[in-house]
């Protein structure tokens, strides 16, 4: 049976023709999870081509193919590449046994209107909230309160019309988002055994100034990157001098170096978009806190990371990160002098740093691949079930 998941991430194109991905989405990842159930997967996404020096695992491989719309950015790109757009997901539907909605996102709901004409059962994998995501703070745009409306709205028809539904925390967006049919929630996150380290850490001083690292797209504002530095600017005027690293890329990146630029004698470094996999792991293992201060989120897969290598980490009160932190180590969202603060709590108190260690470690466990595979299969099983083989591959 094919499975085709139609996704909005942008993969990348090397010279050569290979296509990867910046982010963790290589053929081994699509592979574990999909080619236990279905005997094919192609993948309907945007592919752009890579800039010089970018390189990752390559997507495609055995059982694992891309079907390129091209590279277009927004609504206003959609429309311009419409009718290739069209063509190629309606041909793509046609060839597919099962189908496979990676949402919220514009491709899943163009297909979704286009499955909705026949009535064709279809999976859906819920991995964000864009209630959260087009908040005021969180998106600048001037048509946000209309597009936050419109793909809130959206994403609940596509859940309460799914054969079957996977969120990516336990509740939260089971909550704004259900599906009256089959559904679980399981992180779209899974922790190989590499990505652990040996044990949790200890209560050591610290050797010269703190790092804090914090990891995360730049391409919007959501993040919290600028949360962040004007936090760091408050701790150095309280008397505590740290050292930021800012993984990530993206088109806001610009006016976050110019925000940092202006903090008097900081020591703030922006590392650009690393490779998943050992590259993240060993920034992580060289800093002292983790701080995610995003406006939105689903189940943040950094510090999922951050929390298996034993960091201690800080995050704000949204989406699914209080499904992974005390109440103790969560600010609200937009407030940098109770981000600083709590930065100056942590990075203060050797045994909370110990014991938030330990218990980010623990927590951490539950999202060892081996223990989410069984989950995620009773997802992709009841998908195979409920849909039907096309004309294409009956012949």
């Amino acid at each position: 049976m094919k499975l085709l998941i139609v996704f909005d991430h942008r993969f990348q194109r090397r010279p050569d023709g290979v296509v990867f991905s910046t982010k963790s989405y290589g053929h081994s990842f699509f592979a574990k999870r999909y080619l236990q159930v279905f005997d094919a997967v192609t993948l309907l996404t945007r592919v752009a081509p890579a800039a010089p020096g970018l390189d990752g695992e390559p997507t495609e491989g055995p059982g694992v193919t891309i079907a390129s719309l091209g590279d277009w950015q927004g609504p206003l790109g959609m429309v311009r590449a419409w009718q290739p757009i069209r063509r190629e997901l309606d041909r793509q539907l046609q060839a597919a046994d099962a189908v496979l909605l990676i949402a919220p996102g514009m491709l899943a709901a163009l297909a979704h209107r286009r499955l909705r004409r026949t009535g064709r059962p279809y999976g859906i994998e819920v991995v964000s909230d864009p209630y959260d995501a087009m908040a005021p703070a969180s998106m600048e745009h001037p048509l946000r309160p209309v597009l936050r409306w419109m793909a809130t709205r959206q994403l609940q028809r596509l859940c309460a019309g799914a054969a079957a539904a996977s969120y990516v925390t336990r509740e939260t967006l089971q909550r704004r988002y259900p599906c009256p049919a089959y559904s679980v929630g399981v992180s779209d996150v899974e922790l190989p055994a590499l990505a652990f380290a040996a044990a949790p850490r200890t209560s050591e001083a610290f050797a010269t100034r703190p790092t804090i690292v914090t990891v995360g797209t730049m391409a919007q504002v959501y993040k919290g990157q600028d949360v962040l530095i004007d936090a760091v600017a408050a701790c150095g005027r309280d008397g505590l001098a740290v050292r930021l690293v800012l993984v990530g890329d993206g088109r806001h990146r610009t006016e976050l170096e110019a925000r940092a630029a202006a903090v008097p004698d900081a020591q703030i470094e922006f590392v650009g978009a690393l490779p998943a996999g050992e590259p993240i792991r060993r920034m992580l293992d060289a800093a002292d806190l983790f701080v995610l201060p995003s406006r939105t989120e689903g189940l943040p897969r950094a510090m999922v990371e951050a929390m298996a290598r034993g960091l201690p980490c800080l995050g704000s009160a949204v989406g699914g990160i209080p499904e992974l932190l005390p109440a103790a180590d969560l600010v609200p969202a937009g407030d940098a002098a109770a981000l600083a603060r709590a930065i100056g709590d942590v990075l203060r108190d050797g045994e909370r740093r110990a014991r938030m260690s330990a218990g980010n470690f623990d927590v951490a466990r539950r999202y060892r691949e081996d223990l989410l595979a069984a989950e995620r299969r009773g997802f992709y099983d009841e998908l195979r079930r409920v849909s039907t083989p096309s004309r294409a591959s009956a012949r």
